[in-house]
Order: C-alpha cells, then sequence, then structure tokens
C-alpha cells in the first residue's frame, strides 16, 4: 500500500513503542515523517528504523508541554517538507504506581502535564496548518485506562479520559475544516510501559483480563493509526477504537 505517497506525518512519542511503530508503519506507505521526542538517542535508533523501512524521517528533539518547542517542530515540518498531512499526537508516560493516598504531587503534575496538556498543546499548533491545506487527520493515543476505572493509576487514568473527551470536542470543533480526530485506546502492548506496569501488576493478573490472553504488539497498535490517519477513514471522526485484544469487550 502506498497511502500515505507524498504526504507528511508527524508523530510525538517517537523515539520507541507505538510511536516508532507507527513511523515506520508510515514510512512504509510512503510517508515523509517528522519524529518528536525528548530522548535524542531514541530520536536517532526511529530514524535508523524509519529509513530501513524505505521512508524520510525528520528528527526533532523537543518537550512537548512546552508551546515553543510543540509550535517549532510543526514550522520544522513545514519549512522541510511544505505541509502537514496528517499527525499522530502519542506521546505520553506512565507515571507513578501507586495508591492515590500516596500519590506524588510532582508525579502527578508530569503525568497530567504529558499525557493532557501536550495533547491539547499539539491539536492546537496542528489544527491551523491541516485547516489551510484544507483538511487532515489527528489521531490521538489514550488507553483503555481512559474507558474505565484502574486502580493505583489514578493520574494516568484520569489522563486518558481526558484524551478522549478532548478527542470528542476536537472532532465537534474541526469537522467543519475537513479535520477529522480520533483516539485509540491499546490496552498493554509490548513496550517500555509496560514493562514499567509490571513492577506493580504481574503479567499473568493483567493478561487474565485480556480474551486474547497477551499483551499487544506495537505493530498491531501502528496499523490501526494508519487507517484512521488515512483517506480510507474518510466517514470516521470522534471515534474511539480499542486495541485490545477484547479487553473492554
Amino acid at each position: 500500500m502506498a497511502r500515505f505517497r507524498g504526504k507528511t506525518v508527524i508523530v510525538t512519542g517517537a523515539a520507541g513503542g507505538i510511536g516508532r511503530a507507527a513511523a515506520a508503519r508510515f514510512a512504509g506507505e510512503g510517508a515523509r515523517t517528522v519524529l518528536v521526542d525528548v530522548a535524542a538517542a531514541g530520536l536517532a535508533d526511529s530514524v535508523a528504523v524509519v529509513e530501513r523501512a524505505g521512508g524520510e524521517a525528520l528528527a526533532v528533539e523537543a518537550d512537548v508541554t512546552r508551546w515553543a518547542d510543540v509550535q517549532r517542530y510543526v514550522e520544522v515540518a513545514l519549512t522541510r517538507f511544505g505541509a502537514v498531512d496528517a499527525f499522530f499526537n502519542n506521546a505520553g508516560v506512565l507515571g507513578a504506581v501507586s495508591p492515590l493516598v500516596d500519590y506524588p504531587e510532582d508525579a502527578f503534575d508530569r503525568v497530567l502535564a504529558v499525557n493532557v496538556k501536550a495533547v491539547w498543546l499539539g491539536m492546537k499548533a496542528v489544527a491551523p496548518v491541516l485547516r489551510a491545506r484544507g483538511g487532515g487527520a489527528i489521531v490521538n493515543t489514550a488507553s483503555i485506562a481512559g474507558l474505565r476505572g484502574t486502580p493505583n493509576l489514578i493520574a494516568y487514568s484520569a489522563s486518558k479520559h481526558a484524551v478522549v473527551g478532548m478527542t470528542k470536542s476536537a472532532a465537534l470543533e474541526l469537522a467543519r475544516h475537513g479535520i477529522r480526530v480520533n483516539a485509540i485506546c491499546p490496552a498493554p502492548i509490548e513496550t517500555p510501559m509496560a514493562q514499567a506496569l509490571e513492577v506493580g501488576v504481574k503479567r499473568d493478573r493483567l493478561t487474565a483480563t485480556i480474551p486474547l490472553r497477551r499483551y499487544g504488539t506495537p505493530d498491531e497498535v501502528a496499523a490501526l493509526v494508519a487507517f484512521l490517519a488515512s483517506d480510507e477513514a474518510a466517514y470516521i471522526t470522534g471515534g474511539i477504537y480499542t486495541v485490545d485484544g477484547g479487553a473492554m469487550a
């Protein structure tokens, strides 16, 4: 497939896991990719992955919680490639795994900054660019933790519920400009974030809640992201899509 030939896609949280897999998927389908993350070493590895997939990648080291950095990664994309067609608003952190009464305030603030404020800032910066182009697609990363309660993840759960709400609101606001906004809600995926979660919850307990009895892979999530960002999903906006092995069934 070449659904993204001639198109430019920005991916935040691109230094590893789902972001890297999505970047490689976009590149394999012809996209020029702008890879954004605060981790320089991980970005370099992601660029290599994209190039092996036959794509062109531009790495931008940025703190997605800072408006100036967010504006900069959009401006860099426009300067290098002349346009932005799709945005995978994916950067996120797990935060502490802790009962709410013991949850550290600084960790709570950090999770809300990365998982909520940065998602809003990304849409705030990209939406005018997509509007000027006549439309486009935004895919936000939420979680099944944004669809139900999750013990010992008070900040993460709150933040992903917020992403679901922002996605729906943005979809309603931006539809008249031809901009589609959807969110994905993964279950545990084989990434460092899932490994961090296992510090507080054993893997077998997590997989027992998933009918398919396994974690998902980053590539499986990337396939859904690419579909939602493509023209094949032209009539889909405001949707919240699980990729969870049946966990929310």
